[in-house]
């Protein structure tokens, strides 16, 4: 077993998802740029666009092309899991590089970290995007958005 991978992350792909999926959610009908998103949190553009046409191509936004184009959900944030996202966005849970190891094949650990990944798993498939966005109030002034 390794022990020096850390804690249980999720990647940056998913954080910049997440991230997106809440800017976008806070107002469900209108178009944000990239730009926009990225300005907003502080990240990288370049990552960001690479997230979102992931997420276009996946059917969770939709994406209208020109000048005054930009990106909108595509479904209400009520209809988007956040576990069914997490689970697209990320690659694997190997929590603590099981797969690699020699004796993982007869380990007892390896099923008790199966369970508790299904466990994380479990929870946040109890949550949407809505959920969500509605359990801490609007974070609008965190990001220097001004109200519609």
């Amino acid at each position: 077993m390794q022990v020096d991978e850390g804690p249980m992350k999720l990647t940056q792909y998913t954080d910049y998802a997440m991230r997106a999926l809440l800017y976008l959610g806070r107002e469900p009908e209108r178009l944000s740029s990239i730009a926009e998103i990225a300005k907003a949190y502080g990240i990288s553009q370049n990552h960001l666009m690479k997230v979102i046409n992931d997420l276009v191509n996946a059917g969770y936004l939709n994406s209208v092309r020109g000048r005054n184009g930009g990106v909108r959900l595509a479904r209400k944030p009520s209809e988007i899991n956040v576990g069914a996202l997490i689970r697209h966005t990320e690659d694997s849970f190997d929590l603590v590089g099981c797969g690699s190891c020699i004796i993982a094949p007869a380990c007892g650990l390896t099923s008790v970290l199966g369970e508790a990944l299904e466990a994380f798993l479990a929870v946040l498939d109890r949550y949407s995007l809505a959920d969500v966005l509605a359990r801490r109030g609007d974070f609008a002034h965190l990001l220097n958005i001004k109200p519609a």
